[in-house]
C-alpha cells in the first residue's frame, strides 16, 4: 500500500544512503517518504581507488559505493546513494577543514568558474541499477582579500561544511556572477532526472 499523504508508491519509505539534512529535505519537498542510513564508506579510499578517473567519473564510483553499501544489508529496499564533487579544471576539491583551508580555496577559485558533478546511484535488489551524474557550473566574481575576509567573517562556521567553502542558500549566494544548472544539482541531488527514474519503475503516483 502506499504510504498516505505521499506520492511515494514502494512498498517501504525510500532509503538514502545519506545522513545530509539537505538531501533529505530535497526529497520530502517532493512528497516522498524517506529514511537515512549512513552509509559508512571511506570517502578518501575510494578516491584513491579510482586515481585516474574524471571527476564526473569520480562522482559516480563514491554514489554508487555508498548507495552499494547499504543496498547490501537491505536488499529489500530501493536505495539512492548520492556524492557531489567539485571541479576546478580537473582538480579536485575536498571541504576545507578550517577557516584558512576555506580562504585559500576561495582564493582558488575566485574569478573562475567551476563545475558541481552531482551523481546518484539507485539500488534496487540489493544492487546498483542505475547511475547517472549532473553537471553546473559556477562562475564566482572576482575577489580580493578583504573581499574573502568580509565573506568569511559573514558566513561563519559554515564554510567548513562544504567543498567550495559557500552555501548558495546562504551568504554563499553572493560571491557569484553566473550560475549554470537546476538548484537541486547544485544541492547535491538531481530531482528531475531522479524522479523520472522513480517514476519508470512505477514508484510513484504519477
Amino acid at each position: 500500500m502506499p504510504h498516505a499523504s505521499t506520492l511515494w508508491r514502494g512498498p517501504a519509505p525510500l532509503l538514502l544512503a545519506s545522513t545530509s539534512p539537505t538531501r533529505r529535505a530535497l526529497l520530502e519537498s517532493a512528497g516522498l517518504t524517506v529514511e537515512t542510513r549512513a552509509p559508512g564508506v571511506d570517502e578518501r579510499a575510494v578516491e584513491a581507488q579510482a586515481a585516474g578517473l574524471s571527476p564526473q567519473n569520480l562522482a559516480e564510483r563514491l554514489a554508487s559505493a555508498k548507495a552499494a553499501a547499504v543496498a547490501g544489508l537491505s536488499p529489500d529496499r530501493v536505495v539512492v546513494g548520492a556524492d557531489q564533487v567539485l571541479d576546478l579544471d580537473g582538480t579536485v576539491f575536498h571541504k576545507p577543514a578550517d577557516r584558512a583551508g576555506a580562504a585559500a580555496h576561495l582564493a582558488r577559485l575566485q574569478g573562475r568558474t567551476h563545475a558541481l558533478h552531482s551523481a546518484v546511484a539507485l539500488a534496487v535488489d540489493g544492487a546498483v541499477a542505475e547511475i547517472f551524474v549532473v553537471t553546473a557550473r559556477l562562475t564566482m566574481r572576482p575577489l580580493d582579500e578583504a573581499g574573502i575576509k568580509a565573506y568569511l567573517d559573514a558566513a561563519g562556521p559554515s564554510v567548513t561544511g562544504s567543498v567550495g567553502a559557500y552555501q548558495l542558500e546562504g551568504v554563499g549566494i553572493h560571491l557569484f556572477d553566473r550560475i549554470e544548472g537546476d538548484h537541486s544539482t547544485i544541492l547535491g541531488l538531481p530531482l528531475l532526472p531522479l524522479l523520472a527514474r522513480l517514476r519508470g519503475r512505477r514508484l510513484l503516483a504519477f
